[in-house]
């Protein structure tokens, strides 16, 4: 029987279908609800039907009532679980302040870097955190004492020399001394520095809305590369459309101690669809693991017994790290007849057709020296963190690349899912250990030798984002500190390239400036630096359209190459705001050689991809048509099982730290957003309280998984 608070309004007789709806909060009873009846289908007064627009009108509104009822349930059910939520969340700080842990410890191969360095940077947020404080403190007193929070506005001369006795006068002094010092000495270069970082912050905004101009004409106008050749798979119905150019093509895998997801990577690669004598696989194995050089090793002599044409490489030192471990592959004397090389990374995964549809590009192609790949990502939707990521590169891939790809032939190689021409590694040099960003080198050499570049949107290689704000911190160091290096040392190369001035223009001012520099710069200094300092000088002004409606717009064109991602719009713009810290750091670092610059670190990898992977594998059965087969599958499930039991014993063992630049961060944004609370200066005051929360989230280490 329904409850009583249904029961008004209910026949006693039920004709129509029965509906059982239930809640989903526990708490809640289910409900049964008498569904339409047929006469509540036929709105008509046709005499035939004997059934009335009142009536129906009538049956509507019972429906209707239902309806907002349940919607009142389902909003009690979500407001009884805001409470777990938040003693949840109290118990996670708790946890993390509780461990001890910080960014500052040990660990993570930052065991060499120069203290002293390391602490420089945060020593200033701490300053700037230390004045934030004093100044709210003296700006509460002065505002207990009627002084105007905004812009002064008062005879200055009148206060600063009026005699004043006891302890009321002498503050009144004081504070007028420091808004003469604020109007006369602080405001003119803070709101000169403002007024620089605003004209930089266009200059890239309007750069960004060309790339998305640019993309939407690549849309509009189905522009893609072609072969010249022909020989191509056919991305919509999959067959292949008179294929006959297959070169000898080699395969590198590199990696370092990565066991999670060597296996995918290996069994992918081995399962490429090509001539069998005409395909070589290197496994070149930087681990300095014995246990994972087993495994890798056994994982190769395995492939090579099914019939793969596969080696396995491994460096005893590991000099230059992945560009000296290309580099040491590419000496080997038995490839002098292998006129392209495939990249991929440990955790990548390519379809089997991967160079069937990448390698024809090159047929009549003298001058195309790389085809790069689209990333997709097994991982995605995996926690906010991986879904933020994606936004990123979703962007990055389909505006960045695909326009600079069209357009000028020229965009970074991306360090995998890429095929080169051996001719033009060698054009350019080869593999360089100078940098941490080998990828990016080799292709801004091989761009000033005259070679062109094709970017595949509609080819995708499987990989997996960071699941850990430490895994994914480290690698956003290396990236944005990488292309400083590379900078400093590119330039005078750049500048007597025998290329066009519109290139050298790309390249310096659009590719490494703008991209690589202004954009750090400017969002650290102006978001989280100028804008707090701004409330406490009020004379020096941050315009409301700067601090929301054109962040707000960049959001919304970052977030078009992934529409499902647009509830993230808000969290999105916040963590690019909160990662500006380490990005400036690292850009930093690169750009005048400090301790960090040549960290290099092996993103952790968890191998949620390796699984399904194997259990594909396992569905599909060998493949014996092209001369080689997937391992023993008893041996595989016996491997899935010791990979659960391994990852269950690791949760024991796994940890979050916290990180105390962008803890300090946060404390200096919510209290200039304190003093902006006072002053009522709106748009800023809610600004400045979300960014200094995502960045108390952040510190806290409250947003991915957690690390080993």
């Amino acid at each position: 029987m329904a409850p009583p608070l249904f029961n008004w309004g209910v026949k006693d007789t039920h004709r129509g279908t029965p509906v059982v709806v239930k809640m989903e909060n526990p708490n809640w009873s289910m409900v049964e609800l008498e569904g339409p009846e047929e006469e509540d289908l036929m709105l008509t007064n046709s005499p035939s039907s004997g059934v009335s627009r009142d009536k129906g009108r009538g049956k509507n509104a019972k429906q209707l009532t239902w309806v907002l009822l349940l919607k009142a349930h389902r909003a009690a059910g979500c407001l009884t679980s805001l409470a777990p939520a938040l003693v949840g969340l109290v118990a996670a700080v708790k946890r993390r302040v509780a461990a001890g842990k910080t960014d500052a410890d040990t660990g993570g191969g930052r065991e060499n870097e120069n203290p002293a360095v390391k602490t420089r940077f945060y020593s200033c947020i701490k300053l700037f955190l230390c004045l934030s404080v004093v100044l709210l403190v003296f700006e509460i007193a002065a505002y207990f004492e009627g002084w105007y929070f905004g812009a002064a506005r008062f005879q200055l001369e009148h206060l600063l020399w009026a005699p004043s006795f006891g302890v009321k006068g002498f503050f009144d002094w004081l504070y007028a001394r420091w808004v003469f010092v604020r109007v006369e000495y602080l405001a003119p270069p803070l709101q000169f520095l403002t007024n620089a970082c605003i004209v930089l912050f266009l200059i890239q905004s309007m750069d960004r809305l060309v790339l998305c101009l640019g993309c939407f004409w690549i849309r509009f106008k189905k522009i893609k590369p072609v072969p010249k050749g022909g020989g191509v798979v056919d991305l919509e119905s999959g067959e292949e459309k008179g294929f006959s150019f297959s070169p000898m093509v080699l395969v590198q895998i590199p990696m370092c101690n990565e066991k999670e997801v060597y296996q995918q990577s290996i069994a992918a690669v081995c399962n490429l669809d090509w001539p069998k004598g005409k395909l070589l696989i290197q496994v070149l194995d930087d681990s300095d693991d014995p246990t994972t050089q087993s495994l890798i090793k056994e994982e190769v002599q395995k492939w090579q017994q099914e019939g793969a044409n596969i080696l396995y490489r491994h460096r005893v030192i590991r000099d230059g790290y992945k560009a000296g471990n290309l580099k040491s592959a590419m000496n080997c004397s038995y490839l002098k007849d292998y006129e392209f090389v495939a990249i991929f990374d440990a955790d990548f995964q390519p379809t089997p057709d991967f160079l069937k549809k990448t390698v024809p590009h090159f047929k009549d192609n003298d001058d195309l020296g790389l085809v790069q790949a689209r990333w997709s990502f097994v991982n995605r939707d995996e926690n906010l963190l991986t879904r933020l990521q994606n936004i990123n590169l979703s962007f990055h891939f389909e505006v960045e690349q695909q326009v600079n790809g069209i357009f000028i032939n020229f965009f970074g190689f991306n360090g995998t899912a890429g095929v080169w021409r051996i001719k033009t590694l060698e054009d350019a040099g080869g593999w360089l250990e100078r940098t941490t960003v080998e990828d990016m080198d080799i292709a801004v050499r091989a761009h000033l030798h005259g070679w062109k570049f094709i970017f595949l949107n509609d080819v995708e290689c499987q990989c997996e984002l960071p699941e850990s704000y430490e895994a994914y911190r480290k690698q956003q160091h290396r990236w944005h500190s990488g292309p400083m290096q590379l900078f400093r040392l590119c330039l005078p190369d750049i500048i007597r390239a025998k290329i066009s001035v519109w290139k050298k223009f790309n390249m310096i001012f659009l590719f490494f400036l703008l991209r690589k520099l202004i954009l750090p710069f400017y969002s650290f200094t102006l978001f989280c630096i100028i804008l707090p300092m701004t409330m406490f000088v009020p004379e020096a002004e941050l315009p409301a359209w700067v601090v929301c409606y054109i962040p707000a717009a960049m959001s919304f064109l970052n977030i078009l190459p992934a529409p499902k991602a647009f509830p993230f719009i808000v969290p999105y713009l916040l963590f690019e705001n909160t990662m500006s810290v380490t990005k400036f750091n690292a850009m930093i670092s690169g750009l005048f050689q400090l301790g960090s610059a040549y960290e290099w670190v092996v993103t952790k990898k968890s191998g949620r991809s390796s699984e399904g992977d194997l259990v594909s594998l396992i569905e599909k059965g060998p493949k014996h048509q092209r001369g080689s087969s997937a391992p023993d599958l008893e041996e595989m499930k016996e491997e899935l099982r010791k990979q659960e039991q391994q990852k269950a014993s690791k949760k024991k063992k796994k940890h979050n730290r916290i990180y105390m630049k962008e803890l300090a961060l946060a404390f200096l944004l919510l209290t200039a957003s304190a003093r902006s609370l006072l002053s009522a200066q709106g748009i800023h005051f809610y600004f400045l309280l979300f960014q200094g929360i995502s960045f108390l989230l952040v510190g806290l280490d409250l947003i991915g998984e957690q690390v080993d």
